[in-house]
């Protein structure tokens, strides 16, 4: 099954983990789906989106943005299909849960906020 995303619920979903950056503070899947609304199966969806995000940002060598989006369970971590991703991407090998993982997703979470995107420098020149 594909699953598309229209180009303003994407660049809402862009919006969003900008102002999370900027903000220096994490979202929730849960929360992420309220604020984009969108069209069903959401959350197959907004998991494609972030993947697809993660794959740019690892092709461009940088942070992972997607890292911002985590768990509302008690772990705090993006779910285990993020790790599966990332390492499918060569940037963490290891159990999608556990001490290595929180490890390296707190580092990159710190990578992605210390960050400046090639979009929000055009944001600033504009």
């Amino acid at each position: 099954m594909s699953v598309r995303i229209s180009r303003q619920k994407w660049n809402n979903l862009l919006s969003e983990l900008d102002v999370a950056q900027r903000q220096r503070h994490l979202l929730t899947y849960r929360a992420l789906l309220e604020r984009l609304q969108l069209p069903s199966p959401a959350m197959q969806t907004l998991t494609a989106a972030l993947e697809y995000l993660a794959t740019l940002d690892a092709r461009a060598e940088q942070p992972l943005r997607s890292s911002l989006v985590i768990s509302q369970g008690a772990s705090r971590l993006p779910r285990t299909g993020f790790f599966e991703c990332v390492s499918r991407l060569g940037r963490f090998d290891g159990p999608a849960d556990g001490v290595a993982a929180a490890s390296w997703h707190a580092s990159e979470v710190v990578r992605v906020f210390e960050y400046t995107y090639p979009e929000q420098l055009q944001a600033s020149n504009t």
